[in-house]
């Protein structure tokens, strides 16, 4: 439990970091005159060039049996990324951060969660994913009360010099996060299985249970776009600086609260039942921003699609990483958990340039129709191929 516990914390520092800045991008990059497709463009080579690192970075993992040097070379990749920010003037050094900051995720994701997996019961898989997700999501909403504070203090006449200050304190507790780093240990079955390397990986290969949700979760993906278009949505309908990240805010409560929670539940029920669920919720919630238009009156609209959406992620994303360690072989458990990473981050990368393509040729509610729409077929699949 103590690595489980040391991951957790250090995914609380680095989720103060990220998530002061976030929220901010996309308002960042519409005072810098970038358009839906720039976001998108950002956006998806960002997550998508994060997901293929982590097949790479879990596959190394397996082969050479440690996990911790990739993971702090992760995190060390991703506070470089938000110095890069701290000194951007234009989109194309807001690319480099972001680029940077998300390979540096890449990097880290499956190694840190094939170490979690290595050190927690196979019956308590879920929970141990869900108090890490807990954590981590715990850092994601002091970040945004840390980022609404500074707001709040520098005014309504949030510019250029306003995003920087806020780029400059977040590489603290990104620093603060490599440093505890070094309590960090590996896992001893890591070690003593170091005779027996893992056989190579390819999807004909996959048991048929793996292949199938794999398939899924990348149909899924491809209406899965950025959250930031979320954000971007309510700067278009007229939400001030502070009211949008007040949302953000709910978003990352509501899922900080629920992700323990759902994790034992889904040792319990079973993990299937809380992802179509999830899946499901998904699509109503997207349903509900093709209602923003439309219903601008209706206040309380918002703070109910990004409390849902929050119980979409604390059902969905520790879930699936428990899913895939529980269904891959143990000695592949790094590669497979990165692969399900390259999957729905290559459907990430699609899916952002699909919403600002379809926002800009559609307008606004188009990308919302289309991520509604593939989340329930995609929890209609979950329910008939699993």
């Amino acid at each position: 439990m103590f690595n489980i516990i040391i991951t957790g914390l250090v995914s609380l520092l680095t989720d103060i970091s990220t998530e002061m800045v976030y929220p901010l991008i996309p308002l960042y990059l519409a005072t810098l005159g970038a358009q839906p497709t720039t976001l998108g463009l950002i956006e998806g080579l960002a997550e998508s060039s994060a997901s293929l690192l982590k097949f790479f970075s879990g596959s190394i993992s397996d082969q050479f049996r440690r996990r911790k040097p990739i993971v702090v070379l992760g995190y060390v990749g991703s506070t470089i990324g938000k110095f890069l920010l701290y000194i951007s003037h234009g989109w194309h050094l807001v690319f480099a951060g972001r680029m940077i900051d998300r390979v540096g995720k890449g990097i880290r994701v499956a190694p840190r969660d094939a170490l979690i997996a290595d050190y927690s019961p196979s019956g308590a898989r879920g929970k141990a994913f869900g108090i890490h997700r807990a954590l981590d999501t715990l850092g994601a909403t002091f970040g945004v009360v840390i980022a609404i504070a500074i707001v709040q203090h520098i005014g309504k006449n949030l510019n250029h010099s306003g995003y920087q200050r806020i780029f400059l304190i977040s590489l603290f507790p990104a620093l603060l996060g490599v440093l505890l780093l070094f309590w960090l240990k590996e896992a001893k079955k890591s070690l003593d299985s170091k005779k027996t390397p893992p056989p190579k990986i390819s999807f004909q290969n996959l048991s048929p249970k793996l292949r199938n949700f794999l398939i899924v979760v990348g149909l899924f993906a491809l209406g899965n776009s950025s959250n930031q278009f979320l954000l971007f949505r309510m700067q278009k309908v007229g939400w001030a600086t502070v009211n949008i990240l007040l949302l953000y805010l709910l978003y990352n409560l509501t899922y900080a609260t629920l992700s323990y929670p759902a994790g034992r539940l889904a040792d319990k029920i079973g993990k299937k039942k809380l992802l179509i669920t999830g899946y499901i919720v998904y699509g109503l919630v997207y349903w509900g921003f093709t209602l923003m238009g439309k219903f601008n009156h209706l206040t309380l609209l918002p703070y109910l699609l990004f409390a849902s959406y929050g119980v979409y992620s604390a059902l969905t994303e520790g879930l699936e990483k428990a899913l895939v360690a529980e269904i891959a072989p143990e000695n592949q458990r790094a590669s497979l958990i990165g692969l399900h990473a390259t999957v729905t981050g290559t459907g990430l990368f699609l899916a952002s340039l699909i919403a600002g393509g379809l926002w800009n040729i559609f307008g606004p509610n188009a990308p919302f129709w289309f991520g509604s729409a593939l989340g329930i077929t995609a929890a209609l699949c979950l329910f008939l191929l699993l």
